[in-house]
């Protein structure tokens, strides 16, 4: 039997109307009609369902990510944690698809929350910084960002020589992406200086390695973040990481776009500036 929060039988809320009907009325409540019933079933099963997530297309639509300078690792984060500057902007930047998050890649050019410094990725523009956001410019740094993920350039983007990978440790907001993540990171981090001093001119010299805030879908952890590619990996474990990094550094250094193949077909949940049946669909193709 169901039981609701409190102990209290879900069905016990439940009582049918008389013999020879099909709709159903919640005691005390409305009217079910045949039309609503598998719209309760459906919810009431995404609820108690114990199959896992989807991996694969469970990255939220976005047309740019938005990364603003942290003073402190997001593994010691408490589980939320916002600035006046990030709220700011994350309000102007969500009506063109943008998503703000945080990330600390070893040395803070803050100690407060009222600036920062700004990175940000989109399919059309490729990276673009900006050295200083504050609450007096803040307007002007969201135009810009949306500019570069909206407009398409008069000339193509420069090609971006380093690649950036962002993994999740947000671990007050979810122990696994403390774990997990956590021991990614620093198995990625431990990779790619062993792959430096054996090859100090080697792709992995180009690399940029971060440990950033909450992502969405922690059931995933953990989760990689790689750009400009744009894609989002998923279910990594430190026993994964040499041969993803492998995929990743032979990869071309630019926005994958809708033809691209998923990067690291296995771990992929998705990528930047693909909605969810696009992003399914590219999977399926791929399969």
């Amino acid at each position: 039997m169901l039981r609701r929060r409190g102990g209290i039988p879900f069905d016990a809320r439940l009582r049918t109307v008389p013999a020879g009907s099909s709709s159903l009325i919640l005691s005390g409540g409305p009217l079910l009609s045949p039309t609503m019933l598998p719209k309760l079933r459906a919810r009431l099963g995404a609820v108690f369902s114990t199959a896992p997530p989807e991996l694969h297309g469970s990255v939220a639509s976005h047309r740019s990510y938005i990364l603003l300078n942290a003073p402190f690792p997001p593994s010691n984060f408490p589980s939320r944690f916002s600035t006046p500057v990030q709220r700011a902007l994350q309000l102007r930047v969500t009506r063109w698809g943008g998503i703000v998050n945080f990330v600390w890649t070893g040395s803070p050019n803050a100690t407060d929350s009222e600036s920062t410094s700004v990175t940000a990725f989109s399919p059309l523009g490729g990276h673009i910084h900006f050295p200083a956001l504050s609450l007096s410019n803040v307007d002007e740094v969201a135009e810009n960002l949306r500019q570069h993920a909206t407009v398409p350039p008069v000339s193509p983007a420069l090609s971006d020589a380093q690649i950036h990978m962002y993994v999740c440790t947000h671990g007050a907001r979810d122990c696994r992406c403390g774990n997990t993540g956590g021991k990614v990171f620093q198995t990625l981090r431990a990779e790619l200086d062993r792959r430096v001093l054996a090859d100090p001119n080697g792709p992995a010299k180009d690399v940029v390695l971060g440990e950033v805030g909450h992502v969405g879908g922690h059931t995933f952890a953990a989760n990689l973040l790689v750009f400009p590619h744009g894609e989002w990996l998923g279910l990594l474990t430190p026993d994964d990481v040499p041969r993803v990094l492998d995929t990743i550094l032979s990869t071309e250094i630019r926005p994958l776009i809708s033809a691209d193949p998923p990067m690291c077909h296995q771990f992929w949940r998705g990528r930047m500036g693909l909605g969810k049946d696009e992003q399914l669909s590219l999977h399926a193709s791929h399969s």
